[in-house]
C-alpha cells in the first residue's frame, strides 16, 4: 500500500511541533514512514480480518514493520528529487537547510519543501518472517509505503532519508518471495496508451518488449503509471512463466479470473 497522505501528514505534525517549540529537533523520516506503516496496516488488518470473518474464512491478516534495505551509493542520493512535508518562504527553506542539512528545491512556484531521494530496493530485512506468515497461511501486509528505507550497519541497519516506489518495493518482495502472479492495484482498469485523449487505447495484454518500446516512446506518466509498468515489467522478466496485472482496486476478483486489467508477461 501507499503511504504519501498519511507520511506527508505525520512528518507535518513534527515539523509544526518543532517550529513551536514542543520538539528540539522534527522527528526523522524514517521514523515517520514506520508511524504510517502502523497507523495504515492497523486499519488494513482489522477491515480484512473482519471481513474475512464475516464471510466465514478462518484466516486472518497481520501487519509487519518491514525494512526495506538500498544501496547507500544510489545515484538517486546525489540527486534527491521527491517533495515531502509543508511549504516555506525561501529565507526560511535556507534557515532549515543550515540547521538540519536538508535539501530543499522550489515546488511548482507554490514554495520550497525538503526533497529527499527515491532509491531503488534491493533487498526485504523482513523476509523470513513474511515468507513464515505467508507459509502457515497468513494475509500478510508489508512493504507499507515502500517499506521504510535501510542501509546495513555493522550487524544492524541504520535507516536513511528517502522514499522507495512501493511498485519497485512490491516487486522486489514478490521476487523474493517467488511468487508467480504479482497484482498492482490502483485506480484504472487498464495500462492505456495516449491516456485521457479522444484516441486512448486500454490494453488487455501488454508483452514484455512492447512495453519497454512504449515506455522509450514516453507512453506512460513519471510517478503515475510509469513505476508500475516497470515493476510488472521487472517482474514478469524474472522467470518463465510469472505473470504481473495491471489492474483496479475494485474489481481486483476479476483480474484474478483473467477478466479484467492488463496481464503483463514475456
Amino acid at each position: 500500500h501507499g503511504n504519501g497522505p498519511q507520511v506527508g501528514m505525520i512528518n507535518l505534525a513534527f515539523e509544526t511541533a518543532a517550529r513551536a517549540g514542543a520538539m528540539s529537533h522534527p522527528m526523522p523520516f524514517p521514523e515517520c514512514g514506520a508511524m504510517s506503516q502502523g497507523y495504515i496496516g492497523y486499519h488494513l488488518q482489522n477491515a480484512l480480518n473482519r471481513e474475512l470473518a464475516d464471510r466465514g474464512i478462518a484466516r486472518r491478516a497481520v501487519t509487519v514493520v518491514t525494512q526495506v534495505e538500498v544501496d547507500p551509493t544510489d545515484s538517486a542520493f546525489q540527486n534527491p528529487t521527491k517533495p515531502i512535508g509543508a511549504f516555506y518562504t525561501k529565507e526560511n527553506a535556507e534557515k532549515l537547510s543550515a540547521a538540519n542539512g536538508y535539501a530543499m528545491k522550489e515546488d511548482a512556484g507554490r514554495g520550497y519543501r525538503r526533497v529527499i531521494a527515491s532509491p531503488k530496493p534491493q533487498n526485504v530485512v523482513e523476509l523470513p518472517m513474511i515468507k513464515t506468515l505467508v507459509d502457515a497461511g497468513y494475509v500478510v501486509i508489508a512493504v507499507g509505503g515502500g517499506g521504510i528505507p535501510v542501509i546495513r550497519d555493522g550487524n544492524g541497519y541504520t535507516g536513511v532519508p528517502a522514499v522507495i516506489d512501493k511498485d519497485f518495493a512490491s516487486q522486489t518482495l514478490a521476487d523474493l518471495l517467488d511468487a508467480d502472479m504479482l497484482f498492482i492495484l490502483t485506480a484504472v482498469e487498464h495500462v492505456s496508451l495516449n491516456y485521457g485523449k479522444p484516441d486512448q487505447i486500454d490494453l488487455e495484454v501488454l508483452k514484455i518488449n512492447e512495453a519497454l518500446d512504449f515506455i522509450a516512446q514516453g507512453h506512460f506518466a513519471k510517478g503515475s503509471m510509469l513505476p508500475k509498468v516497470e515493476a510488472a515489467v521487472r517482474f514478469a522478466a524474472k522467470k518463465d512463466g510469472r505473470v504481473a496485472v495491471i489492474g483496479a482496486l475494485e474489481k481486483a476478483s476479476l483480474a484474478i479470473e483473467g477478466k479484467s486489467g492488463t496481464r503483463v508477461e514475456r
